[in-house]
């Protein structure tokens, strides 16, 4: 390889976009930086109470411009840009878009800027339950079962539901949309300067995990599934896609107009995209039947294993199993878990209620606000400390981790959560303990899972701000577990795992596993589990389940 081989890996989180310069020989990092969404930030086009959540485009693209331009500045300008060889992103997901038949997102047309349903519909917004609740049952109409390769159950997350919801709701966008498309797939088409959708290449990720796109159909179900369950959808599948592609595909080249905007040369390479937690798991340099869990504000579990031993197994319950989805050449599986940052992220919120009240509507909010930022920083740390005092015991409060519904096992969004075994001698660091000792439960439940459906999980990595931030909760979770957990050194695995893509569709590595044995930067700390809390633990995970029934099926 010649000296000088840098690579750039892009990825779009829920509350920003981080794009790393990484030296393709070592993947060391060279320069990273980080743009908040200023649209999402100010809450724009969103509205909890309803669940819904949109990103407004130009947040990606000027996010896309600032933090590309930025890390090439920090790493010493046009020389470091004239070795640029290519350029991969990801994405969450399931994140789509109405675009017209340019592939242009309609909330960059006149007249759509401000509509929120012309805007990406983001991965946790739940407007659609009644579609996914409708799809499910539909799906049990035909001889096919269309729904196999998802786990059995739709999600209100997930790319069909989305779309129909919005087609029902706004007759403005219905009749403008020509197309859909996930936005992993829409910033390599940006980049390299599409003006077709129907050129688009789409990531076989996004199409398996979130589309029902799968090769042994062929491709997505036919016409008469979507047109028989809502005629609004009659036409969109031969407008979508037929084809799919690995994220070790090259899209094609950089634009001219991207090529000057970034200050990179035509010739750089632009990989196919896929979601962040599925280039995350590569970056933090996934095992075959290693459960690489990306922690963040929600969680996203990712399992590899070889095509031979699972491509006639199907996995009840999960988020998907789709050949090529992680490593090309491998089943990839994932699940996860709706709300595990934002757990913790409500309760912190929820606490800091009054000063931000009185921040805004007193005289004395500016004095305030210094002071509400400061707090908000600390208090996290401070709840983990003092929870960490509390011993585990079958008395302790309790909690549901389903603030956001259920991703898996069996995905149901409407499930609300709930914390119990309340007194007055509760406090808000006991109660921070129970929401943390559920996501962990929730965890196992995903665990659990696999190992029922004959996948077993031999063990645990963990990735993302959570798992490298929080040494409490990765220890409850390894004691929980009863199996070590390995942190991964990289504290941006997905965008790492982004580069390493970026290295084979550039062809500077015959293939994905080469790249990222080549650039993974290793491990640097490891949670083993206390035995003396296995007993205790078993018992609370009981309780959790109980109370998960009852939830479930009772109210």
């Amino acid at each position: 390889m010649d000296r000088d081989k840098f690579v750039i890996g892009v990825d779009f989180g829920t509350d920003s976009v981080r794009s790393i310069l990484a030296d393709a020989r070592s993947g060391a990092e060279i320069a990273s930086a980080v743009f908040y969404y200023p649209r999402w930030r100010d809450g724009l086009f969103c509205n909890p109470s309803e669940n819904q959540f949109r990103q407004h485009p130009l947040d990606y693209t000027e996010g896309l411009e600032y933090t590309i331009k930025e890390c090439l500045r920090l790493a010493g300008g046009a020389r470091t840009a004239a070795s640029v060889k290519g350029i991969s992103a990801d994405t969450t997901g399931s994140t789509p878009v109405a675009v017209d038949v340019s592939g242009t997102p309609l909330s960059m047309l006149p007249g759509f800027e401000t509509n929120p349903n012309a805007m990406f519909v983001l991965w946790k917004d739940h407007t659609s339950l009644k579609e996914a609740a409708e799809l499910n049952l539909h799906a049990r109409n035909f001889d096919t079962n269309y729904l196999q390769f998802v786990g059995g159950v739709y999600s209100s997350e997930w790319f069909w539901a989305k779309l129909l919801h919005i087609l029902r709701v706004d007759a403005q966008v219905r009749k403008a949309s020509f197309s859909w498309v996930e936005h992993c797939d829409w910033i390599p088409f940006l980049l390299t300067g599409g003006t077709r959708v129907s050129a688009m290449k789409r990531g076989v990720c996004a199409a398996g995990h979130k589309a029902l796109w799968a090769k042994s159909f062929p491709g997505l179900p036919p016409e008469t599934f979507f047109s028989s369950w809502d005629p609004l959808l009659a036409g969109f599948r031969e407008r979508l896609f037929t084809e799919t592609y690995s994220a070790d595909t090259p899209a094609g080249f950089l634009s001219p107009a991207w090529a000057e905007k970034l200050g990179l040369s035509p010739a750089v390479t632009v990989g196919v995209g896929a979601f962040d937690a599925h280039m995350g798991a590569v970056g933090g340099q996934i095992e075959p039947y290693h459960l690489s869990k990306v922690m963040g504000t929600s969680t996203c579990d990712m399992l590899v294993a070889p095509l031979d031993k699972t491509e006639h197994m199907l996995i009840r319950g999960i988020c998907g199993q789709v050949p090529g989805s992680i490593i090309p050449g491998m089943m990839g599986m994932e699940a996860g878990q709706s709300a595990f940052g934002d757990t913790y992220a409500w309760f912190r919120d929820l606490l800091l209620w009054p000063l931000r009240h009185f921040t805004e509507h007193n005289q004395e909010g500016t004095a305030l606000s210094g002071l509400t930022k400061r707090i908000s920083d600390l208090i996290l740390p401070a709840l983990a400390e003092e929870a960490a005092k509390i011993p585990p015991d079958i008395k302790n409060e309790w909690a549901m981790d389903w603030l956001n519904g259920r991703r898996t096992p069996d995905a149901n969004q409407s499930l609300k959560a709930a914390i119990g075994g309340l007194s007055l001698g509760s406090h808000a660091p006991a109660m921070f303990r129970a929401l943390a000792e559920a996501t962990c439960f929730g965890a196992k439940m995903i665990v659990d899972r696999f190992n029922e459906q004959g996948i077993a999980v031999q063990g645990l990595i963990g990735l993302g701000g959570v798992a490298r931030k929080s040494s409490f909760i990765m220890q409850m979770m390894a004691d929980i577990m009863e199996m070590p957990i390995r942190i991964h050194r990289s504290e941006q695995t997905c965008a790492a795992g982004a580069a390493m893509f970026a290295t084979v569709a550039a062809g500077i590595y015959q293939d994905i596993e080469t790249a990222m044995n080549t650039m993974g930067q290793g491990f640097d700390m490891e949670y083993t589990p206390d035995p003396a809390l296995s007993g205790i633990y078993r018992s609370r995970y009981d309780i959790y389940q109980k109370w998960g029934n009852f939830i479930e099926q009772d109210t």
